[in-house]
């Protein structure tokens, strides 16, 4: 689904939903009051947000555990799966497993580290523990209290940061601001602060991490691309293709974890041929384009780039000696 427009923003809708989400909200604070979380055998680093969608939970999983592997750690990561058929406990295989199957984030996260998915986190826990691995990434599990974790990293957009401040469906929050990151070890803060958020983020009293996903090439610089996304914020991966030096054409905004149809595919690259444009998406979407529909379609590939390395490592430092 389409993250609703008011989200972003208060208004009249908002606040005729107000009702609902202090109750949801009420309903995620006794979640995290009664729950009893499982202490696993290795290290357990979640890595989580506090909005529906589009904070950048997965690249900051990614180069978390490129850094635990530098390191020397035995890292695997485990995720819910979410968008694929297995409810797991299951070891990722790309050679064996589609989008369908495991879902869009593991096939990309599993590029780092082994990866497993399972909709029941203590169980996906037991199975990487009984492996050979010394560190978990747990990815999207802040708001999960079953497993217990030893670094709690929340994850924020600069430019979305929480939205309206209301709790769903009122608001895009999974759980009100203050409870949330008062949980967390750090936050890590992905892109500039656009809209002021920064006082909110530095009254919880926890370190901010500084972090910006850049391009991995300057392939993009005077192109005309059409640019499609199915992702949380798609307009994220637009800007990031303008700041570039591409020129869009057009763009195409489909609901996060969109399983692309041929006919879709198809009309990209239509569109894209009228405006002798290349055709380009992000690495998570790709995965959810038909394999015969891949051909023709460029990926803009980004990383995490941290203002300071040194203090991610010295948040990590009681998981990584």
């Amino acid at each position: 689904m389409r993250a609703p427009e008011f989200w972003a923003r208060d208004g009249g809708v908002a606040r005729l939903l107000a009702p609902l989400g202090w109750a949801y909200g009420v309903g995620a604070g006794l979640r995290q009051t009664f729950g009893r979380p499982w202490r696993a055998p290795l290290a357990v680093i979640g890595i989580g947000n506090l909005v529906a969608g589009g904070a950048g939970k997965t690249p900051v999983a990614l180069a978390v555990a490129q850094r635990l592997i530098a390191r020397g750690r035995i890292v695997h990561i485990l995720g819910r799966g979410y968008g694929g058929r297995f409810a797991g406990p299951l070891a990722v295989d790309p050679a064996h497993h589609s989008a369908a199957d495991v879902g869009d984030e593991a096939l990309l996260l599993v590029k780092a580290a082994p990866t497993w998915i399972s909709r029941n986190r203590v169980a996906g826990a037991k199975a990487v523990a009984a492996v050979r691995a010394d560190a978990l990434i747990l990815d999207d599990g802040h708001q999960d209290p079953s497993l217990h974790k030893d670094v709690a990293l929340v994850v924020v957009d600069g430019g979305f940061g929480f939205g309206n401040g209301r709790t769903m469906p009122a608001g895009p929050l999974r759980e009100p601001i203050a409870a949330g990151l008062a949980r967390a070890t750090a936050i890590v803060l992905v892109g500039t602060d656009a809209i002021g958020i920064t006082p909110t983020l530095s009254a919880a009293g926890k370190p901010i991490l500084r972090a910006r996903l850049v391009p991995e090439d300057t392939r993009w610089a005077g192109r005309s691309v059409v640019a499609f996304a199915g992702i949380g914020r798609p307009e994220k991966f637009f800007a990031t293709l303008t700041e570039a030096g591409a020129r869009i054409v057009e763009s195409r905004a489909f609901a996060d974890h969109h399983p692309y149809a041929p006919a879709e595919i198809e009309a990209l690259k239509r569109s894209a041929q009228a405006a002798n444009a290349s055709l380009v998406t992000t690495a998570k979407d790709m995965v959810r384009v038909p394999a015969a529909g891949r051909v023709g379609i460029e990926v803009l590939t980004v990383r995490l780039e941290w203002e300071d390395q040194g203090a991610l490592d010295r948040i990590l430092d009681p998981v990584a000696r």
